[in-house]
């Protein structure tokens, strides 16, 4: 930074948190830049149009609350649906219900009241031979029993994390949704849905009179973007930002093939999980049922999980024992930046929902503002 600084705030990636914290500056009277490596806006929530249907470019994003300030704050820039998120299993070929409820009990077992369903759980579990789990195969177990867990957990979650579920720590999977009503709907949320016309829109409000520069890669002239605003907001990978001083975080990534499909309903579900091992994927995604399109033909999604590195995108954070030491040597150099905001899911090490993502940026700018 330099006396000479044309910018209060630069602001580093254009996903929700950035584009939240630069809406709130600017409503403040400061001036912000924000720049952004890719080559456009809103980060992994960004939508791109295909044969008129808005393509979750980076993975399922589906918004729900319960803070009513949130919902509120972010229908003042788009309208929602009333998409509900009612995802499908498909272990084999066997099509189940999810989240676990009384429709996936009577897929499983033919059982038809909460009680036999009950029973059966409780039969299962009193079976196991151990009673405190050591890893998330036996804290699943110890949660539903082995019928659902072989089924529908064991095999999706070890695509996912790449490990055995015996290797993964307990705390994974603290708890599990089960629900003895007929009710598939995925999240408890009083407020969900999907913004009408993509997730642009609600990136578009944030930044309207902010200046923006895509394709611009903060570590090709760290120097340079330094020297011209009097604070940084990052929001990027926290070991990057220290030339990975400590060593690299661990993430687990997403492949994504994506496919234009000449019919017009390829699955009848937004969201299918493919829970078996044999299945490369973890699951197909059909766009235009987020939004109840009826286009004539349809795009779907195939997501390989992977393990992330330098060269490809972080998604999920890897919190164990050995990651979350490295990252609290990342943190306590963070903390002690001066003229650093560090938000974010990548900045912070944490896996963030999108509501949890702009109470962090809103909470981060009112401090930041009513300095």
């Amino acid at each position: 930074m330099t006396r000479e600084a044309m910018y209060d705030y630069l602001i580093v990636g254009s996903g929700i948190y950035g584009s939240v914290f630069a809406h709130e500056a600017s409503k403040a009277g400061k001036k912000c830049l924000v720049i952004d490596k890719r080559d456009h806006r809103g980060g992994n929530v960004y939508c791109k149009t295909v044969e008129g249907i808005n393509v979750h470019w980076y993975g399922a994003h589906i918004f729900h609350t319960n803070d009513k300030a949130i919902w509120d704050y972010v229908n003042q820039f788009v309208e929602f649906n009333r998409y509900t998120n009612s995802p499908i299993a498909n272990y084999k070929g066997t099509l189940y219900n999810l989240p676990f409820n009384m429709n996936t009990f009577y897929q499983l077992w033919g059982v038809k009241t909460p009680a036999e369903a009950k029973a059966k759980i409780a039969d299962q579990i009193k079976k196991l031979p151990f009673s405190q789990p050591s890893n998330l195969e036996e804290q699943a177990l110890l949660l539903v029993g082995p019928d659902i867990y072989e089924k529908l957990i064991k095999h999706y979650t070890e695509k996912q994390w790449g490990l055995s579920a015996k290797e993964l720590p307990a705390f994974i999977i603290k708890r599990l949704p089960v629900r003895f009503t007929f009710d598939n709907n995925y999240f408890n949320d009083t407020y969900q849905g999907i913004p009408i016309g993509g997730y642009n829109k609600i990136i578009d409000g944030l930044l309207d009179g902010v200046e923006v520069r895509i394709d611009t890669d903060f570590f090709s002239n760290r120097v340079y973007f330094e020297s011209i605003a009097k604070k940084i907001v990052y929001t990027g990978k926290i070991d990057e930002y220290f030339n990975y001083r400590f060593g690299e975080l661990a993430y687990r990534g997403l492949k994504f093939e994506t496919q234009v499909l000449d019919q017009a309903n390829y699955q009848g579900n937004a969201v299918v999980n493919f829970t078996d091992a044999e299945t490369p994927y973890t699951r197909i995604l059909e766009h235009k049922h987020f939004e109840f399109g009826n286009q004539e033909k349809t795009v779907i999604t195939y997501e390989y999980p992977l393990l992330a590195s330098k060269s490809t995108e972080p998604y999920y954070p890897i919190n164990n024992d050995e990651n979350t030491r490295i990252f609290n040597q990342y943190k306590a150099l963070a903390t002690a930046e001066q003229n650093v905001i560090f938000g974010g899911r990548l900045a912070e090490y944490r896996y963030y929902d999108m509501h949890q993502v702009i109470g962090s940026a809103l909470k981060a700018a009112t401090l930041e503002l009513d300095r």
